[in-house]
C-alpha cells in the first residue's frame, strides 16, 4: 500500500476536465455481498460497497480494524451531540446536522473508510449543501458515495428544514462541484474506492451545515467568537480523537481553513499538516485545474510518492 498511481501527474485517462468524471457503479458486484473474502479478492471491488469483511484477511476484519471504525463511530455520535446543544443567532436561520439525520450512510462510510490505521487523512471545512448535507459523507458527491463507495440508504430530513435547500439524500439531482472534484482526483488515483481508503480517510472539521433566511450558504469562518468558540471545541475534541484513532502520517487541510484548524488544534505536537486547494468552484486557482494543482502540492509536499 501507499503506491500513488497520480505519483507523474499523467493520471487523466479523459479530457482532464473534472466535470467528466465517471464513477464506477460497485453495485454491479451486490451478488457476492457478504461472500468470504480472500487475500486474491483484495485487488477486486468492494463487495456490495460495504466493508464488511477484511481486506486481505480471510479471517475477517482484525480486533483493531474493527475498533478503529467502531471508534469513530462512537466519536462521531459524541460530536453530533455536542454541537446539537449549540444556538446560532442571525443571519444564521437554518443550522443542519447531517450527522443525526444522514446518521444511516455516514455510519456506513466510517465502517468503510474507517478500518486501520492510515497515512493521510484529509480534512475539509464543513458540509456542502449538495454533498454531505444530502449523503452524510464528507465531499458527498452522490455518484461518488452511490456507484464507487457502495453506499445506499434513507436519509431523512433536518428540522427545520429550508425551503430552498431541501434534503433529498441519494435522490438528489444537484451535483457538489467540489466533492465531484475530490473523490474524482481520488478514484482516477487509487481505482477502487477500497484502494484509496486502505491508506487515506476523508473527514471535515465541522459537522454542521449554516444557513441564511434566503439560503445563502454561511460558511463556519463567518460566526462571530461567541458562537464559534464553543464549536470549536467540540471539533477540536473531534479531530484529536480522529486523529487518536488513526494515527496519520499526514492531516491534510483542504483548503486555508482546514490547515488553519489543524495547526491550531495540534500546536506543538507531532503530526504534519499539510494542504491542498479547496476544489470549490468559487476558486479561480481550482477552475483552472483543479486535480492537477492537488497532484502536484501532494507530491510536493512528499505526502504522495
Amino acid at each position: 500500500s501507499g503506491g500513488n498511481p497520480c505519483g507523474r501527474g499523467n493520471f487523466f485517462t479523459r479530457s482532464g476536465r473534472e466535470e467528466e468524471y465517471r464513477f464506477h457503479d460497485s453495485r454491479e458486484r451486490r451478488k457476492e455481498e457478504g461472500a468470504p473474502r480472500s487475500a486474491s479478492q483484495t485487488d477486486g471491488a468492494l463487495q456490495g460497497g460495504r466493508a464488511t469483511a477484511g481486506f486481505g484477511n480471510d479471517d475477517g476484519p482484525s480486533s483493531r480494524q474493527m475498533s478503529s471504525s467502531d471508534s469513530l463511530r462512537d466519536a462521531a455520535k459524541e460530536l453530533s451531540e455536542a454541537v446539537d446543544v449549540l444556538s446560532f443567532g442571525p443571519p444564521t436561520a437554518f443550522v443542519y446536522n447531517p450527522l443525526d439525520y444522514a446518521w444511516s450512510i455516514h455510519e456506513q462510510y466510517l465502517k468503510l473508510a474507517g478500518k486501520g490505521k492510515k497515512k493521510v487523512v484529509f480534512l475539509g471545512m464543513n458540509p456542502g449543501p449538495f454533498g454531505m448535507a444530502q449523503t452524510g459523507v464528507p465531499f458527498g458527491e452522490i455518484p461518488a458515495v452511490r456507484d464507487w463507495m457502495g453506499l445506499q440508504g434513507e436519509v431523512s430530513k433536518p428540522s427545520p428544514e429550508h425551503p430552498k435547500r431541501k434534503v433529498e439524500g441519494l435522490a438528489c439531482a444537484k451535483s457538489e462541484v467540489s466533492g465531484r472534484r475530490l473523490w474524482g482526483l481520488f478514484s482516477e488515483c487509487f481505482g477502487k474506492a477500497e484502494n484509496f481508503f486502505e491508506d487515506h480517510f476523508v473527514t471535515n472539521y465541522c459537522p454542521l451545515v449554516f444557513m441564511e433566511e434566503g439560503g445563502r450558504n454561511r460558511t463556519p469562518d463567518k460566526l462571530p467568537a461567541s458562537e464559534s468558540r464553543l464549536l470549536e471545541e467540540a471539533c477540536d475534541a473531534h479531530l484529536h480523537r480522529v486523529a487518536d484513532i488513526l494515527q496519520p502520517d499526514w492531516l491534510v487541510g483542504v483548503g486555508e481553513f482546514a490547515k488553519k484548524k489543524a495547526e491550531i488544534a495540534f500546536s506543538g505536537m507531532e503530526i504534519r499538516i499539510g494542504r491542498i486547494l479547496h476544489p470549490s468552484p468559487a476558486s479561480p486557482a481550482a477552475n483552472r485545474g483543479w486535480a492537477e494543482a492537488a497532484n502536484r502540492q501532494m507530491l510536493e509536499q512528499g505526502i504522495w510518492t
